[in-house]
């Protein structure tokens, strides 16, 4: 069975999760800020959410389903965040959805993380384009996914729903061929 890849980048790398990272998952995605910016991580985390979290990883890329990984600090090799690219081979479209600690923000992670696996995503998965969405309370996603260049698709009014109140999600898309020209 192959196994996850490990994607070398400048300041990080992005590579497997094992489970002796459960206890800095559940304190990083425990803090409220990332509940509160993110559609799925839930508040609280949980005892245990992050050990099952982790156990579906390479379940989920041998199905051909997604590419989970943590996103760690190559110098100070330490976990900030988590990145992921979930994908359909009918279509050859993926989603990318991320998160950072909080005390790892505006630092260019969350920007550098997702153009690595984005790169991977067209290149080794072969993926014609992705995709990326937003909670409407969360600008600075926004930023990151224009800073990808990505552009603009469309917003969607109160279409989901997070800690009792109605959220707007906002799209944004990127192109194989869109990437290529954005990165040389």
């Amino acid at each position: 069975m192959k196994e996850l890849p490990t994607i070398q980048l400048e300041r990080l790398t992005l590579r497997p999760f094992d489970l002796k990272d459960a206890p800095v998952v559940k304190e990083l995605a425990g803090d409220p800020y990332i509940a509160e910016t993110t559609l799925y991580i839930p508040h609280p985390y949980e005892y245990g959410m992050a050990e099952e979290w982790i156990k579906t990883h390479a379940v989920n890329y041998h199905e051909g389903r997604s590419l989970e990984l943590a996103i760690v600090h190559t110098v100070e090799q330490h976990i900030i965040g988590a990145i992921c690219v979930g994908y359909n081979r009918k279509f050859d479209h993926g989603e990318l959805a991320y998160w950072i600690g909080k005390a790892y923000k505006n630092n260019g992670y969350c920007t550098e993380a997702a153009r690595g696996i984005i790169s991977y995503a067209f290149k080794q998965l072969e993926l014609n384009r992705v995709y990326a969405r937003y909670l409407g309370k969360n600008p600075a996603s926004g930023k990151v996914m224009e800073k990808l260049g990505m552009k603009y698709e469309g917003t969607l009014r109160q279409h989901v729903k997070k800690c009792g109140k109605y959220e707007d999600l906002i799209y944004y898309g990127l192109l194989k061929n869109e990437f290529y020209i954005e990165t040389k």
